[in-house]
């Protein structure tokens, strides 16, 4: 099995973001726990993208929940129905 070199790459981060990452990486080190997360994302790992459409479909469930929405339109559509297109053309 041919193992993968890894290559140093600086990355720069607001300093609150650094200390949610040590607190997120637990036991681990915080660079395989970015690692990780950035893989996953290039990679296109499908539990990445399930719970990213997921969040999406709550997003619409909010914007179908919310009552006050309905009495809005923009030239002819309703407000609730321009967000919910906008959230779908989102998805992964």
């Amino acid at each position: 099995m041919e193992t993968r070199k890894l290559v140093p790459y600086n990355l720069y981060l607001y300093a609150d973001h650094v200390e949610k990452l040590k607190k997120m990486a637990g036991d681990r080190k915080v660079s395989s726990f970015v690692r990780d997360a950035v893989s996953t994302l290039l990679d296109g790992n499908t539990e990445y993208s399930a719970g990213y459409n997921r969040a999406l479909k709550d997003v619409i469930d909010v914007i179908n929940g919310c009552k006050e929405i309905d009495v809005i339109a923009i030239r002819g559509k309703y407000l609730a129905d321009i967000l919910i297109d906008e959230v779908q053309g989102m998805e992964k």
